[in-house]
């Protein structure tokens, strides 16, 4: 085909290109009833171009994805917004299930009817690929807190135990030897003293790694424990306050509370600062964790693409409870941290204050 043939047939090329597409693409009307079909788009969803003509877009659409695709698409005819995207589940005239990546966009008309334009790219294989490695990460992740939990007993209930009844002896010997020249009792002082200095690191350790008060008095009193003991240890000061809860569920809660630590650990080793403030709040809906510092900052972008994995364990940590992390960090202007996870039980998940 010639490029004067062309230019003389834009509506046949046109109809060559939609149909041609490997992208699925609908043409629909403001209120979502479809116009006009392409193959890949019938192909996807398992319906005849003929039948596709008398549906309305919410027919083939999974229900729980429906409401936000609803949602933008009110936007849209009002004029709020002139395009948007998302992923969403649909579902195919035999019942499957498959993924895909909606683009919409309106072509406003002043003279006639608008027309909505919806482009789908399916992407279900990715979406199960990175279901399989989330389910990965979850058993990852709740391996590495059963043996943190073991550690952690062993150290409070075996190693702290010995180190103590080893104090006692140090103590017992002392007194048995009345006569011992004072250097020898100045030594077995100074024994008594690194004995009694390594169980409280070893009880300290033990409860990092993994705080018994999370699950006996809930996350706001462990974090507000873990803030103090980690400012004392490090000679810093950190503002703790919490508002609204007192008990999340035990995953969210134990989430959390890794997240604080992370945060904690990474604005001591960056922000060149030593006062830090900590904030949990709760809402009905969700529950909000907030690390802030007036620190020296830095890109986000650059440190996730670092080779450190203290903001990538955050963000898939969270993602493995629904939540999500934001991060706004300035040049010599401070970093702060907002971790977010809903509440899916709404008011029943929360417990009153005291």
């Amino acid at each position: 085909m010639s490029l004067e043939a062309t230019q003389e047939e834009p509506e046949k090329l046109w109809r060559y290109l939609f149909e041609e597409a490997s992208l699925g693409i609908a043409v629909e009307d403001t209120e979502g009833k479809l116009l006009l079909t392409n193959r890949a788009f019938s192909s996807m969803l398992g319906y005849s171009k003929e039948e596709l003509s008398h549906m309305h877009c919410a027919q083939f659409g999974h229900p729980e994805d429906s409401q936000d695709d609803w949602a933008l698409f009110q936007k849209l005819r009002t004029g709020a917004i002139d395009r948007y995207s998302l992923e969403k589940r649909y579902v195919k005239r035999d019942g499957t299930k498959i993924w895909g990546r909606l683009n919409v966009s309106i072509l406003r008309s002043s003279g006639g009817p608008s027309l909505v334009f919806a482009m789908v790219e399916e992407i279900t294989k990715r979406k199960q690929t990175e279901e399989e490695l989330s389910r990965m990460t979850r058993r990852l992740l709740e391996t590495q807190e059963q043996e943190r939990a073991r550690i952690a007993r062993d150290l409070h209930d075996d190693f702290n135990q010995r180190l103590a009844m080893l104090a006692i002896g140090i103590e017992q010997l002392r007194e048995d030897l009345p006569n011992a020249s004072a250097g020898v009792l100045r030594r077995l002082d100074q024994l008594r003293k690194q004995t009694l200095e390594m169980s409280e690191d070893v009880q300290v350790l033990a409860h990092d790694l993994h705080p018994p008060k999370l699950d006996y008095l809930g996350v706001a009193a462990a974090m507000n424990s873990f803030c103090k003991e980690f400012a004392e240890r490090q000679n810093l000061k950190i503002e703790f306050s919490d508002e609204g809860l007192t008990t999340v569920p035990g995953e969210v809660s134990l989430c959390l509370f890794r997240v604080l630590q992370e945060a904690l650990h990474n604005a001591l080793k960056h922000s060149g600062v030593r006062q830090f403030t900590v904030e949990l709040r709760g809402a009905p809906d969700a529950v909000q964790l907030t690390v802030r510092d007036s620190g020296v900052g830095f890109d986000p972008d650059v440190m996730m693409q670092g080779s450190g994995l203290g903001l990538t364990s955050m963000k898939e940590r969270l993602k493995l409870v629904g939540g999500i992390m934001s991060i706004d960090s300035r040049a010599n202007r401070g970093t702060t941290i907002q971790a977010r996870v809903p509440l899916s039980s709404g008011t029943d998940a929360m417990r009153a204050a005291g």
